[in-house]
């Protein structure tokens, strides 16, 4: 009896396991379970069968749908390759009330049941005038610290308008940059038609805690008729002033990866790699990353990879920012060329990149496959070279060149580019010696006056552009600025600091060292760059060298 029972609990156990497994596999969600009449949702499934594809067809009895999109996502978790589908459509309700969003049928799954909420009273303005209104949306009300938060303001107004000013301020700890241009629609509320302006923003939370968004505010002029000019009056005027939000904004978490990147998603793909390799010759890789919910200046850098028997060259990565679904996104693009060192087996080690999944509450790594390639023999001096039988770490580096001694001689071949390559380097330095004996009779005739012919370099940042670097660029581009800023502009931090004069200012500018090196807190020494530097840099007062009276008594 009691082993019959101990049979029954582990068969509960095991398909309670089996369920919840299945239920993870396929999930939905919406962006907001409350809007109001007139505006959308969007619907988001994820699930991991590859080939299936979402039966959206129960929603049009109360929605109409539009903007459906997919994404694929690729991760290795303690070894193992995963990979999901999210599926992504925008919802409009059609009437007013609690809409059942039914389970939907995906592949032999189905995604759980949601509600949305929809409001039947359109939203108004609390103050001014009721042809103009105003609203502010965000992406995520509660963000973690420097996640990029995507804010949504529009502007509905129901005459044409001749002028007018939108105004948006940053919030107190958080840095507030505009992404795009504006986005006009038309929208029918309450019977009535609206004209709706859409500006788009990005926020980054520099410290936790609750976070309170200003209210928009417009101020603007309708196009009147001919009585209005009439009569002198001002009712063409239009005011309207939005409600604020708050925000509570979440510390880094204690197991995050580092350095710290929280993101929506993350996917990394192979946009192009070699078919084929021949020893000596370059050919190109090239990796693509979209991160959704970060901008150019969070995300981190894509090292090239460290290929055993190939020397690998990395080209500047390409950026392109965008705005996506409410959330800023960012698609990096970066090229490699690998030239191999010799013939055979060549393993190149896919890339990976640590990040924070902001709704899972958890840290993910996404990872690229290693490639395999096979390397064909090369010509010239490549003939003869050949690839080691297993690359490990201890082989990384140039295979193609032996140690002499028990381990072989470099091949004959090699030792005739040698002694191409020094007779070319000893020509160069023959011709740089006659340049320079040529030139020096020229410098030794006038060095006064070429001294003062040549001024000192004038700065080539402002503090427009510091306040720039400090709100939206990242601390690489920061100190560049502030180097800059110097008469004339300096090589390095070191000599940015030997140059000003304020304790604190260079305090700041040992913290910005610290944070670039990974030895210290960002957000913390972006907030004391902003305070030291608030009135501008001040700069140590500098001798200068006194000038002659008189000529000299023998002229040369």
């Amino acid at each position: 009896m009691k082993r019959n029972l101990i049979l029954a609990l582990l068969c509960l156990l095991a398909s309670a396991m089996g369920a919840e497994a299945a239920q993870a596999a396929t999930r939905a969600w919406l962006d907001s379970n409350r809007i109001a009449l007139g505006e959308s949702a969007t619907l988001n499934i994820e699930t991991d069968q590859a080939a299936a594809t979402p039966d959206f067809s129960p929603l049009r009895a109360d929605f109409d749908l539009s903007g459906q999109s997919s994404s694929r996502q690729v991760q290795m978790i303690n070894g193992a390759v995963t990979a999901k589908v999210v599926y992504v459509v925008n919802l409009s309700p059609r009437r007013a009330g609690t809409l059942a969003i039914p389970a939907l049928r995906v592949g032999a799954q189905s995604s759980p049941p949601l509600a949305l909420v929809v409001e039947a009273s359109a939203p108004v303005s609390p103050r001014g005038n009721a042809t103009a209104f105003l609203e502010t949306e965000v992406d995520d009300p509660n963000p973690y610290v420097q996640q990029s938060v995507g804010v949504t303001l529009r502007l509905f107004y129901a005459v044409p308008l001749a002028s007018g000013q939108l105004d948006l301020d940053a919030p107190d700890g958080a840095s507030l940059q505009r992404v795009g241009d504006d986005v006009q629609s038309v929208r029918e509320l309450n019977g009535r038609r609206y004209n709706v302006v859409e500006r788009r923003f990005m926020m980054v939370p520099e410290r936790s805690g609750k976070l309170v968004l200003p209210g928009p505010r417009f101020a603007g002029r309708g196009v009147g008729g001919w009585m209005d000019d009439l009569l002198g009056g001002n009712s063409r005027e239009m005011r309207a002033n939005g409600a604020p939000r708050t925000l509570e904004v979440r510390a880094q978490p204690a197991n995050a990866p580092q350095p710290w990147l929280p993101l929506r998603d993350l996917r990394m793909r192979y946009v192009g790699a070699p078919q084929s390799l021949r020893a000596g010759e370059a050919a190109t890789l090239v990796v693509e990353i979209i991160a959704q919910g970060a901008t150019q200046a969070q995300m981190p850098e894509l090292p090239a990879p460290s290929v055993a028997g190939a020397q690998v060259f990395a080209e500047p990565p390409q950026y392109d920012e965008t705005f996506n679904a409410g959330s800023p996104q960012v698609k990096l693009t970066r090229r490699y060329s690998l030239v191999p060192n010799g013939a055979g087996k060549l393993v190149v080690p896919g890339a990976k990149m640590a990040w924070w999944d902001v709704r899972a509450g958890a840290a993910k790594t996404a990872s690229l496959p290693d490639l395999t390639l096979q390397v064909a023999p090369g010509a010239g001096g490549f003939a003869g070279s050949t690839l080691p039988a297993t690359a490990d770490a201890t082989a990384a580096g140039d295979s193609s060149l032996q140690a002499t001694g028990e381990r072989g001689r470099l091949p004959d071949s090699l030792w005739v580019w040698v002694a191409v390559a020094f007779a070319g380097l000893w020509l160069v330095t023959l011709i740089w010696a006659l340049q320079r004996r040529s030139a020096a009779p020229i410098a030794r005739r006038s060095p006064a006056r070429m001294d003062e012919e040549s001024p000192e370099s004038p700065p080539t940042q402002t503090r427009a552009d510091l306040k720039r670097a400090l709100d939206s660029g990242d601390l690489e581009e920061v100190g560049d600025v502030l180097c800059g800023m110097s008469t004339p502009p300096s090589a390095d931090l070191d000599a940015l600091i030997a140059r000003l004069e304020s304790p604190g200012q260079r305090d700041a500018v040992e913290q910005l060292r610290r944070a670039r090196w990974a030895d210290g807190d960002g957000a913390a020494a972006r907030t004391a760059l902003r305070e030291a530097f608030r009135d501008g840099p001040v700069w140590r007062a500098t001798a200068k060298p006194a000038k002659e009276i008189l000529p000299p008594l023998y002229p040369t």
